[in-house]
């Protein structure tokens, strides 16, 4: 499954391989020079290589480590199952063990994460912890107080140096798996997700499956798809609205989203944009967190029904 995914084919195994502003990529590159893993907290918005990171640090240092999912092992006594018999045992590399713990923001604040500090608190002797999160705030003061935090952010002249090294990148892998593109749509697909880079691989490896390659008319939601959804909207045509869904929900909810609001201007009457940016902005929030993408977006549109105006003449 690894080899199928260019997310885990393609994942940098050394520090110097990652795609990080330099002061961060620096910082990591001392810890590799020195050879010592302090407890850490990787933070910053989803595809900006924490993850990576992390396991690139033990592998460059030999670690033995496991990788905990927060959201998916985040329950207690699993947690604690996992850690303590990893943790218990003598590392087969005769240093200290690393337990990474994805997505921790995902572990219950009032019972998983004060457990998981007496996790650090017991193991400190052979075990080092690398926790990751997308949102900082939800990690208690405690754990922070533990950690030595670093922040994955991008600044904006951090980010013209990295999306030119994540577009050659992205069409190294594109000319490895033998996949027709244009430079132009490589480059808009790239600009249109940085920094989240592992969206730019799921998004170019779903044109590859379909085989329609990376090109300019694939790329996202096009304003002719976007104005045939303003029309169900607009005659309340439910049936349509939820095919046109299915349709194109596969491809990138964001894009759906993006398509009415880029566009809102020539579908929408002007009394009804404000309401038409809050519902939008509503949803594509919720996005994040839902486990049925399909339903949010019918349930987002059928809202936009009832509550937006649209032009009489949509063409």
């Amino acid at each position: 499954m690894n080899d199928f995914l260019w997310v885990e084919k393609y994942r940098p195994t050394t520090i110097e391989e990652t795609i990080l502003p330099k002061s961060l990529k620096d910082v990591f590159a001392k810890i590799i020079e020195k050879g010592e893993v302090p407890n850490m907290l990787f933070t910053g918005t989803a595809g900006l290589g924490k993850t990576t990171v992390a396991k690139a640090i033990c592998k460059e240092l030999d670690l033995d480590y496991i990788v905990i999912n927060g959201s998916e092992e985040g329950n207690i006594d699993t947690l604690r199952g996992k850690i303590r018999q990893f943790a218990s045992s003598v590392s087969l590399q005769g240093g200290y063990k690393v337990v990474i713990l994805d997505e921790a923001d995902y572990l219950n604040p009032q019972s998983t994460q004060p457990a998981l500090r007496a996790f650090i608190e017991e193991f400190s002797n052979n075990c080092r912890f690398i926790l990751t999160c997308n949102f900082k705030n939800r990690i208690i003061e405690p754990l922070h107080s533990r950690c030595g935090v670093y922040e994955f952010n991008t600044s904006k002249k951090d980010m013209v140096d990295l999306v030119g090294q994540f577009f050659k990148r992205f069409t190294s892998i594109l000319d490895d798996e033998d996949i027709e593109y244009d430079n132009k749509a490589a480059a808009d697909l790239v600009m249109k997700y940085a920094p989240d880079w592992r969206r730019v691989l799921n998004e170019g490896q779903r044109n590859a499956i379909s085989g329609l390659g990376v090109h300019a008319n694939n790329i996202g939601v096009s304003s002719n798809t976007v104005i045939s959804l303003a029309k169900y909207l607009k005659d309340k045509n439910f049936k349509s609205m939820r095919r046109w869904v299915v349709d194109n929900v596969d491809m990138d909810t964001n894009s759906i989203f993006r398509g009415l609001y880029d566009n809102m201007n020539e579908l929408v009457e002007a009394q009804s944009i404000p309401q038409l940016v809050l519902i939008l902005a509503d949803y594509q929030y919720k996005d994040a967190f839902v486990a049925d993408h399909e339903l949010n977006v019918v349930a987002c549109m059928t809202e936009i029904m009832a509550q937006v105006q649209f032009k009489g003449n949509l063409s």
